[in-house]
């Protein structure tokens, strides 16, 4: 990873701009997610509705203490034996959560991400927004081409790195047992 573009990077979601960057699998879209104004870019971009709630990503479960409630040790337990890694997890949330980020959910999404772009940007800013770059209806982008196509205007860094090689997107479970995706 070139350290300049990492800075780049940094500088734009310091600032409150949106980025597209190099997940597990697919392209992410992604911002400070106490930024109202960029995190709404983002749902404008993608055509996505706020009730849906989004995904954050971080680098440690420590980085979620402000965000999620505390888990028991065998909750714990059961969600830290995927991280870090391609599994998000559906936790409770503080009420403080913006309705932004968790939609009409009272959780929140979030991920300890094992690949090295993510954890670096989000060992410098703590967690982030993290939803793949498409349109709504869209396959999500594989490729930075497909980025830029899908978005010609309104990302304000894209950072180049290769995905992870993995072929789908995260899953999404539950502390029930439920998956998602």
């Amino acid at each position: 990873m070139n350290p300049w573009h990492l800075h780049q990077a940094l500088r734009c979601i310091r600032s409150g701009g949106v980025i597209a960057y190099p997940t597990e699998a697919v392209w992410g879209l992604g911002c400070d997610p106490t930024d109202k104004q960029a995190v709404h870019r983002i749902l404008d971009l993608k055509s996505r509705p706020e009730h849906k709630g989004l995904v954050l990503v971080g680098s440690s479960l420590e980085q979620f203490q402000d965000w999620v409630k505390p888990l028991s040790d065998d909750d714990r337990n059961t969600v830290m034996a995927t991280w870090p890694g391609p599994v998000t997890w559906v936790l409770p949330c503080h009420d403080s959560v913006p309705v932004w980020l968790r939609g009409k959910h009272s959780s929140l999404a979030i991920r300890i991400s094992d690949h090295p772009v993510v954890r670096a940007l989000c060992d410098e800013v703590g967690p982030l927004v993290s939803t793949s770059a498409n349109p709504a209806g869209k396959e999500p982008a594989r490729t930075l081409l497909r980025v830029r196509q899908y978005f010609p205007s309104g990302i304000n860094c894209l950072l180049p790195g290769a995905l992870g090689g993995r072929r789908q997107p995260s899953e999404i479970r539950t502390l029930d047992g439920q998956r998602l995706r």
